[in-house]
């Protein structure tokens, strides 16, 4: 069951920690987070996908990439691989969760935990706080993954709904307790943008 942490008062920054099974980072810091910040202005997912944590997957139960799920203008019909979007846009029970959550509290910036590119990506108006990230973590700053993503949440919450939105791809072969501390830097940051 997927599940939003939100404290009240909030600060309208929402974090998703793991779209995708095969990419855990995000799910273990964004839950030690919480534990040792209980009272965290941001609003966090930390796991969206938790049938391909469990299965060590990238698609959800439905064999579906949840990060090319959601209804932007470039979403295409798909093969059914790895990287499949569904047979319709927002399909998936967890996209909806995520649209409806982004309706409900309108955050004003939203970051997404993935892995392995080493890279600070952004879409929309996000590249000065990218670049802040950037900082802290020591990847470069991207404005393009390097590669189609059709029907991705970037596409449709950073440029379409324009809000800047973050894609913080962590480095998979380091041991994600050494990413704690950079990473919570980055949570530290967001509190107080």
């Amino acid at each position: 069951m997927v599940s939003l942490y939100i404290n009240q008062p909030h600060n309208h920054i929402l974090v998703i920690g793991c779209f995708h099974g095969d990419e855990p980072q995000g799910q273990y810091l964004t839950e030690e987070y919480i534990k040792e910040n209980p009272h965290t202005k941001l609003m966090f997912i930390p796991c969206l996908n938790e049938y391909g944590v469990r299965n060590k997957t990238r698609t959800n139960e439905n064999g579906v990439d949840l990060n090319r799920n959601f209804p932007a203008q470039n979403w295409i019909l798909s093969e059914r691989n790895e990287y499949y979007g569904g047979e319709t846009p927002a399909s998936e029970e967890e996209t909806k969760f995520v649209i409806d959550t982004v309706e409900k509290y309108k955050p004003k910036l939203i970051l997404t935990l993935h892995a392995p590119y080493k890279v600070v990506n952004y879409d929309g108006d996000g590249e000065e706080i990218a670049k802040k990230i950037s900082e802290i973590i020591g990847y470069p700053v991207e404005s393009s993954i390097g590669y189609p993503t059709p029907g991705s949440f970037g596409t449709w919450a950073g440029i379409e709904k324009k809000i800047p939105t973050i894609t913080l791809e962590l480095d998979e072969e380091v041991d994600v307790k050494l990413l704690k501390e950079p990473v919570f830097k980055v949570f530290k940051l967001l509190e107080e943008y």
